[in-house]
């Protein structure tokens, strides 16, 4: 089957023009294929410079047909959808901002495999150990921690120990 531009709101001149404009190298090469065909080369003519097959500028053909020369423009890939909403990553930055609580969290600092276990917990979704580091650095949480202070110890008689240690 053969591209056909049936689009016929700009001349191959206004392509070249849009082409030379254009901030986006493969955006301007499809404009000057297209360019070519308006001005009645062949499609494997029109590709060859253009440095893509004739199929794939049947494609760019038809999207121009379609979406103008906004449909020559590269479009960003949307990605993986996250497995955590907004308000559930924000959940998961409140108890990560204090300090664990030894009875309820059974640990005495956090780590990626304890926040990982808590969110398979809470939310039954499964992380990798490295994607809760990566959603830690998403929501710019230091990786660095206090140290952590034994559940038993006497606070009291660490501050009688420093008072009396500093007088020697």
């Amino acid at each position: 089957m053969a591209a056909v531009v049936t689009r016929q709101d700009l001349s191959a001149a206004a392509l070249r023009q849009a082409a030379a404009r254009s901030r986006e190298a493969t955006a301007a090469r499809r404009m000057l294929a297209l360019a070519l065909l308006l001005e009645g080369q062949s499609r494997t003519d029109a590709a060859e410079p253009c440095g893509m097959e004739r199929q794939t500028l049947r494609d760019w053909v038809h999207r121009y047909n379609a979406e103008g020369l906004a449909g020559q423009v590269n479009r960003r890939a949307l990605g993986p959808t996250p497995r955590l909403l907004a308000e559930q990553e924000a959940t998961v930055e409140r108890p990560v901002e204090q300090r664990p609580d030894l009875e309820r969290d059974a640990v005495v600092r956090w780590r990626c495999r304890d926040l990982q276990a808590r969110i398979e917990r809470q939310f039954k979704v499964s992380l990798h150990e490295r994607a809760v580091g990566k959603l830690l650095t998403k929501l710019r949480v230091r990786r660095l921690s206090v140290r952590p202070s034994h559940p038993q110890s006497d606070l009291a008689a660490q501050a009688a120990f420093r008072g009396a240690s500093a007088n020697w």
